[in-house]
Parts: C-alpha cells; sequence; structure tokens
C-alpha cells in the first residue's frame, strides 16, 4: 500500500456521542501524463468516486461512482493503493462524531463516455471532469487551502494529500 493517512479536521474522540461512520472509494486514473479529476465551481479538485451503497462492493462501488460523476465507463480497477481516514465533528448533529474511510483504486477508463449522473448536491457545485496535469492539480488546490478561499471543502485536504503522494510515486509509475 503506497499511503494510509489520518485526517483529524476536528480533535474528536470515537468515544463521544455516535459516530457517522461512511465508506467510499475513489478512482486514481491516470492516461497520458494527466490525472482524471472532478472540478467544481468552487475551483478545487476531487477524485472521481464516493460513497459506497449498502450490500455493494468495492468494484462495483468504484464503477458506478466513477460514470455517474464523470460520465468515463471504467474499464479496469486494480490494485488498492491507499486509505485515507477523516474524523471531525458531525456538521449535522450535535456531540456526534463523523469517521469516513476512503479507499483509493488504480483504475482505467475507456473512451466511452455516457451522461453524468450527479447527485444534486454535486449538480449544485457544477462537477466536470478534467484531464489535469498533477502538478497543476497540487498548484491550483494548494492555492485555495493557502489562500483560505471560501467555501473550503473538507475533501481538499484529503485529496491535495493523495495527489502529493501519487506525484512522488508516479516516477515509478502504476
Amino acid at each position: 500500500m503506497m499511503f494510509n493517512k489520518l485526517f483529524e479536521i476536528d480533535k474528536v474522540s470515537d468515544s463521544i456521542g455516535n459516530i457517522n461512520f461512511r465508506e467510499a472509494v475513489r478512482g486514481i486514473i491516470i492516461k497520458e501524463n494527466k490525472i482524471l479529476m472532478v472540478y467544481s465551481k468552487n475551483k478545487d479538485y476531487k477524485f472521481p468516486g464516493g460513497g459506497i451503497k449498502k450490500d455493494e462492493g468495492h468494484m462495483e462501488a468504484l464503477k458506478r461512482e466513477v460514470v455517474e460523476e464523470t460520465g468515463y465507463v471504467c474499464s479496469k480497477i486494480n490494485e488498492q493503493v491507499g486509505i485515507v481516514t477523516e474524523k471531525s465533528r458531525d456538521r449535522y448533529t450535535n456531540d456526534r462524531t463523523f469517521k469516513m474511510i476512503s479507499y483509493y483504486y488504480v483504475a482505467e477508463v475507456s473512451n466511452i463516455r455516457k451522461p453524468q449522473k450527479l447527485d444534486p448536491y454535486e449538480a449544485k457545485l457544477e462537477f466536470k471532469p478534467e484531464w489535469v496535469d498533477i502538478d497543476d492539480a497540487i498548484r491550483n488546490n494548494e492555492k485555495i487551502i493557502t489562500l483560505g478561499i471560501s467555501p473550503i471543502a473538507n475533501w481538499i485536504f484529503r485529496e491535495t494529500y493523495v495527489l502529493k503522494e501519487i506525484r512522488n510515486h508516479k516516477k515509478g509509475s502504476f
């Protein structure tokens, strides 16, 4: 495994209140030295992927999420290369901890493109797929973090960390 990271956005304890637990899968898709990312109206980049539904496996969830968010169809899912765990206070329920584990997989997409099927919040953020240079995506997200450009999505810290891990390991290639 390439990385395993814990982000504690707020200092919280698993023993305080209930835990709202979520698992997600995210695709690392590189083609011709560009990485497929989802760009939002907040001008940030995130990996395609999202929550695993009940009775859904990682591969099935990743294929569904990639096509929903980008329109691209996964042709192959390779090894899991990392895990990021995030803990914070739940934004919606007092005395509750939000904990999410994201599993990152190297994947490939075919040239087949379907229409995006965005969730309402994704449509509101105007998610668009974009093939981008890894360094450009890192610089872009770091600028948002450094300048404190609002609103800052929680995912920007996670995704910037993973982009840097990929860049560091990319020389050996996936």
